[in-house]
């Protein structure tokens, strides 16, 4: 547990109240009822406070646009027409005209932020796995508006895009303050323990939030119903299969660790850990959050 987490959760729910993203007091209740201070603070506990704040604010931004547009009944040209502006700031494009939209403009914010902290190529890193997140949620809408179910294989595939887990990863380095290279980044045995990584956190993710998800207008776009659609399984059948499917992950990460050892890099290790920090605080987080509780009861 990050040390500081009691300032960050504190100052993450004034930033969310002061960026106008939250519509309403029962639902700025909700968040605040969710401590998501402590979900930065499980998966970046190795970070400094300012570096922890960032990061934080980054996962409750990810948050408030999921509620926002990813588990609504929002259809995919809506969410098409706002990528412009949220590409915009990405990109560093906005222009002399104000932000209007109040996502975009903390998306500008936690950018900025970025641009300070991390070096070019971190955010150039952050830049094009927040464009694969966003354009891949009009799939996401598409499958609601259509009432499709995809199939395995497509599901996985776009999940790892999806779940913006390419993102928060992305970070990981920011917040340790050891910087990976461009080589390091894109290097086959780092790239393929993050696709493992990747998978455990989504499909733990699946798991955990179909109690909440099962009656709400996002459940297509979940593992265990993609597999009750498609090979006619019960429901727990789907999750038996997820549970061994994220521990085959697990083991090819741990299989894989003799090989980023071997490379020698501060950095490398540094990241390797961050990423197994995030699949067990986000599992340590998800059993403590209102935001996934009160869906079991």
């Amino acid at each position: 547990m990050n040390p500081h987490v009691d300032e960050v959760n504190r100052d993450t729910l004034a930033w969310l109240a002061a960026s106008g993203m939250i519509g309403d007091d029962d639902q700025f209740e909700r968040f605040r009822l969710a401590r998501y201070g402590w979900l930065g603070a499980r998966t970046y506990p190795y970070a400094p406070r300012e570096l922890c704040q960032l990061v934080t604010d980054w996962c409750v931004w990810l948050f408030a646009f999921d509620d926002a547009y990813c588990e609504s009944d929002r259809r995919a040209a809506e969410i098409a027409r706002a990528l412009p502006q949220l590409y915009s700031v990405v990109e560093d494009n906005e222009g002399d005209e104000p932000v209007e939209n109040v996502f975009a403009r903390a998306l500008l914010d936690i950018k900025t932020r970025i641009r300070k902290h991390g070096t070019a190529d971190q955010l150039d890193r952050w830049r094009a796995t927040t464009k694969d997140y966003l354009f891949a949620q009009v799939w996401e809408a598409a499958n609601r508006e259509d009432d499709v179910v995809p199939t395995i294989d497509d599901y996985i595939f776009m999940r790892r895009r999806t779940g913006a887990m390419l993102t928060v990863f992305a970070l990981i380095d920011v917040a340790a303050e050891v910087p990976l290279t461009m080589d390091e980044w894109r290097h086959p045995v780092v790239h393929e323990m993050t696709e493992h990584a990747n998978d455990v956190v989504v499909w733990d993710n699946d798991l955990i939030s179909y109690a909440k998800e099962r009656s709400e207008a996002n459940i297509r776009n979940n593992l265990v119903s993609v597999l009750v659609g498609h090979t006619g399984c019960t429901v727990q059948e789907a999750m038996d299969r997820i549970g061994a499917m994220r521990d085959e992950a697990v083991a090819a990460m741990a299989a894989l660790s003799p090989a980023t050892e071997a490379l020698g890099s501060p950095a490398v290790d540094a990241y390797v850990n961050g990423l197994k920090y995030w699949i067990s605080g986000s599992v340590d987080y998800s059993l403590t959050s209102s935001r996934y509780v009160g869906a079991w009861q």
